[in-house]
């Protein structure tokens, strides 16, 4: 059912649905990211502040180059995508504006997970996507442990747990790192790929801590 799962997926999303999915770290959310209603949909889904920024999610990484302002090498962004990373980079003008009107920076997460990358490539732009809990509760591993959900939702994929239900690591979601000023980094979230990304943007890149 592959096949099938995935074009109901992006049959929902092109309807301006919202679609619960499988990640590499955690279950999220998706809609169509140049949706604007779709965008509120998810807003009013997690009962969450409108200033928390939603992450954009591509199938590759040569996609992001249409949507952000890359100031880092292209083989920075392989070396962390696809994985369990966010990269915060400056927005171009392809994103949708309704989209967090409120800053120049975008994430951007290319999870290393087949299911979502083949279901981002299906649909013509970027997803809009976001862990699949109320803000502020726990992360889900399991379609079961977000079925407060699923009367808002166009779909759920249940692709079986993603990680450990039991361990309190697997649900610290992606990592997510502000490379959006030349030569620096900043850590927003330390997430669950913290000590392996840091060593690759000093250690190979020579990026140096925003504070520093």
């Amino acid at each position: 059912g592959w096949a099938e799962a995935l074009a109901a997926a992006a049959g929902a999303l092109q309807a301006g649905g919202l679609v619960a999915v499988p990640t590499d770290t955690v279950y999220g959310v998706a809609c169509l990211a140049q949706d604007s209603r779709a965008v509120r949909s998810i807003y009013g889904l997690k009962g969450r502040n409108g200033r928390k920024p939603l992450a954009i999610c591509l199938g590759d990484v040569e996609h992001i180059y249409r949507y952000c302002h890359v100031n880092v090498p292209d083989e920075l962004l392989r070396d962390l995508l696809p994985g369990p990373v966010t990269l915060v980079l400056k927005r171009s003008e392809e994103l949708n504006k309704d989209l967090n009107p409120f800053t120049s920076l975008v994430g951007v997460r290319i999870p290393n997970h087949s299911f979502i990358r083949e279901l981002a490539r299906a649909c013509s732009g970027p997803l809009a996507l976001t862990s699949a809990n109320i803000s502020s509760q726990a992360s889900t591993l399991t379609v079961s442990e977000f079925q407060d959900l699923w009367p808002q939702l166009s779909l759920v994929i249940d692709g079986g747990p993603v990680g450990d239900v039991q361990s309190p690591e697997c649900r610290l979601g992606s990592t997510v790192v502000d490379l959006s000023v030349s030569g620096k980094y900043t850590i927003i979230r330390p997430g669950c790929a913290l000590q392996s990304t840091v060593e690759i943007l000093r250690q190979k890149y020579g990026l140096v801590p925003e504070s520093s």
